[in-house]
């Protein structure tokens, strides 16, 4: 039940059935609220069992427990709004779906406050963002690393993204990717389960370790080129750099990373020098170029198809010859 009028909202709810987690009880009964927005609700005291203030996410209710929850209202946003054009390849009143270039950053971070598709998001949408992503993150439902290219949803509601996220979480939303990798997998498909953590080393950099977390990414080769495959990828999971972690970790990297990869062509590309080599991609071969998901809203399923940009396509044919 909701009380309130005000721009603050207040939720109570009875727990019917006992040693439930409180963030999970939460997250499973406020559809609109993810389970990491919840866990940082209950760190900030804004949730209440029994009447009394709980700060431990953890905690395992009572049946019958009475637990309220206060949602201040979003903070507002530091990222100023940016007239920069956008690919938008789906939009309702609920959300949009944008095909993004390479290049473009998703949401402000520490190298980058300026051209994101946060802040063009904010000026397309007049404002009309999500907050669950938080003030840094309006709308933004999923993420594509910044040389990544094509589709991604962002919300423009809170019940939207709610459901859209946990419609993510429950791999209820496909998203199929293309990569051109270094050689081919010696089977024509496979799949690709290994737990996916900081580098041990390198702290701005991934690496599969052990102690990571689930991934899984399936593979399936689409065409054989010149000491390089043209793949057709699907994600289970969703880490940051897992396609490019887990192709590295079998031995075929994604050309063109300078991270995962190395950043260098095969031989089947080469021209006459070197710049006209690196000329070819500038960054890491990948495009998310389907996507398939159930409206938060309505219900319905929509799929959208969004075509590699020029210089995926460049090296595509420059491999192929």
């Amino acid at each position: 039940m909701k009380m309130g009028e005000g721009s603050e909202k207040t939720y109570a709810l009875t727990c019917r059935e006992g040693a439930k987690r409180v963030d999970s009880f939460l997250a499973q009964s406020l559809k609109n609220l993810s389970r990491s927005r919840v866990q940082g609700l209950i760190r900030d005291g804004m949730v209440s069992v029994d009447g009394r203030v709980e700060t431990k996410t953890a905690h395992a209710l009572p049946s019958g427990a009475r637990v309220v929850v206060m949602l201040p209202p979003p903070a507002p946003s530091h990222i100023e709004a940016e007239k920069i054009a956008l690919d938008v390849r789906y939009e309702d009143e609920h959300l949009l779906v944008i095909n993004k270039p390479p290049g473009m950053v998703v949401h402000p971070g520490a190298g980058q406050r300026k051209g994101t598709l946060a802040a063009a998001l904010l000026h397309h949408c007049r404002g009309q963002l999500s907050g669950i992503g938080g003030v840094e993150r309006p709308g933004i439902v999923h993420r594509l690393d910044k040389d990544t290219s094509g589709l991604l949803i962002a919300a423009k509601t809170d019940a939207a993204h709610g459901r859209l996220s946990a419609d993510l979480k429950a791999r209820r939303i496909h998203r199929h990717y293309l990569a051109i990798v270094r050689g081919t997998p010696p089977q024509g498909e496979g799949t690709i389960d290994a737990p996916i953590g900081r580098h041990p080393a390198h702290r701005t950099a991934m690496a599969v370790v052990g102690s990571g977390r689930r991934a899984v990414t399936h593979y399936a080769v689409r065409e054989v080129l010149e000491d390089a495959s043209l793949l057709g990828v699907t994600l289970e999971t969703g880490r940051t750099h897992q396609i490019r972690v887990h192709m590295s970790h079998i031995g075929h990297p994604v050309l063109g990373d300078p991270v995962y990869g190395l950043g260098r062509l095969p031989r089947g590309s080469r021209k006459k020098s070197k710049s006209n080599q690196k000329s070819l991609i500038e960054r890491q071969a990948l495009h998310a170029h389907r996507l398939a998901f159930r409206h938060p809203i309505d219900g319905g399923e929509r799929e959208l198809m969004a075509e590699p940009p020029a210089d995926f396509l460049k090296l595509l044919e420059s491999l192929r010859a």
